[in-house]
């Protein structure tokens, strides 16, 4: 009964096991004065618990803030979160109250909490500690009685083994996690939540209520959803403003509003379409050529390796299996080949995975067909135009391209890029 009456009181939909749990640990923490740590992906409604868990604590008729860690700049986050003094820096003409001071007695919600500089962290596991802190400029100690409600949708122990993150800071806010689940491990929930979306919308607009057919209900609830709740409801508003006439929405139009889940298989633009997201076929035809060129020579080893222990082969891919897993299963787009003289040799992951000798040949291309620029010249103009495209935001530039962000930014240094 409680359970229902938050959902309804928060506007949240669905039924899944992975979403009641979620919610159920979220109320047994709120009464409580332990630090909540929230995981999830971006876009899977982090915030709302948060606001669940003030709202059912001793603490909901005071302050409640949420502060997004990754949005500020690193030389003012130690500013915004524990104030700073008069003439503690260039620019602070007056002194300036914290968060932590604002909302003594409240909770404070930060978002992206992986984002937080070192030094911030510090000051942050001093709070968590002992409820002490030092303003940006002093060397007074003040104190503060303040929830601390965090949120990330990275993984904090692996950027704690890269020196990025406090391990420390860590268990202190981890002392209650909660795992909001993302929109594929709620396939039961997506149409609730587009018909909820498409029914807020029809009354805020007074437009017609748009539905879909079985066919399309299927295709959305298969979908992968990246972007979660957050691309769902935006992509049931365009389909509430472009597509009304044609309610029931059928799964062909559905289907041209959901943007197509990146691949690592090779894949040309239909001649019909010209473009795919933004690429020409030539465009994808070079992505192609280009990803190829990865890893070549640690497949022609491991193959090899495969051809001189054929007697023993199993022990051989054992003894090797995190080597071939990088090659095959990377998390960046990789077109592992093994080149010939007289072709391009791509071996089946399933293949190689099953120890057999197969591959696929795809004759080479000669150099009228490449074009007059070389593969490095192909690879900087694709970048260029997927900066431009994304007004110089990389993270959206690199998803664009099928790369990591980590992938893209040494690219941009190599390219010389920086100032793009």
């Amino acid at each position: 009964m409680q359970l229902q009456s938050i959902k309804n009181r928060f506007e949240i939909v669905g039924n899944s096991p992975a979403l009641n749990h979620a919610l159920e640990t979220a109320i047994k923490v709120a009464p409580t004065d332990m630090s909540v740590l929230i995981l999830g992906e971006s876009g899977v409604g982090k915030e709302s618990f948060s606001k669940i868990i003030h709202a059912q604590s001793a603490r909901k008729h005071a302050n409640f803030i949420a502060v997004n860690c990754g949005a500020i700049p690193e030389g003012t986050i130690d500013s915004e979160l524990f104030g700073h003094e008069k003439g503690s820096f260039t620019g602070a003409t007056d002194a300036r109250k914290g968060y932590f001071e604002t909302v003594s007695g409240g909770t404070i919600f930060l978002d992206e909490v992986g984002e937080l500089p070192l030094g911030t962290q510090a000051r942050l596991l001093r709070v968590l500690e002992n409820g002490e802190y030092i303003k940006v400029g002093s060397s007074k100690v003040l104190k503060t009685n303040v929830r601390v409600i965090a949120a990330t949708n990275r993984d904090l122990l692996e950027r704690a083994q890269q020196g990025k993150f406090r391990e420390d800071l860590y268990y202190r806010l981890a002392t209650v996690p909660i795992r909001v689940p993302k929109l594929s491990e709620r396939k039961e929930d997506v149409y609730l939540l587009f018909r909820k979306f498409a029914s807020a919308f029809a009354e805020k607009n007074h437009a017609p209520l748009v539905g879909l057919t079985e066919e399309a209900q299927e295709l959305l609830k298969n979908y992968t959803w990246p972007g979660n709740i957050r691309q769902l409801k935006n992509v049931t508003e365009q389909i509430c403003v472009l597509e009304s006439e044609n309610n029931p929405i059928s799964s062909e139009i559905l289907g041209y509003y959901l943007p197509r889940p990146v691949s690592n298989l090779p894949q040309l633009a239909n001649s019909s379409e010209g473009q795919t997201q933004g690429f020409s076929e030539r465009d994808i035809f070079y992505k192609f050529l280009i990803e190829m060129k990865k890893d070549v020579s640690e497949l022609k080893r491991i193959v090899m390796g495969l051809i001189e222990n054929n007697s023993n082969r199993e022990e051989f891919i054992k003894k090797h299996q995190s080597e071939i897993n990088h090659v095959l299963y990377n998390q960046e787009p990789d077109f592992e080949v093994a080149e010939q003289k007289s072709a391009i040799i791509i071996p089946s992951s399933s293949i190689i995975a099953n120890n057999k000798e197969s591959f696929i040949e795809v004759q080479p291309l000669d150099d009228h067909t490449l074009g007059s620029l070389t593969i490095a010249d192909q690879e900087l103009e694709m970048i260029k135009n997927a900066l431009k495209r994304n007004k110089g935001k990389r993270n959206r530039a690199a998803k664009e391209l099928g790369i990591s962000e980590r992938t893209l930014y040494r690219k941009i240094k190599q390219y010389n890029l920086e100032d793009f």
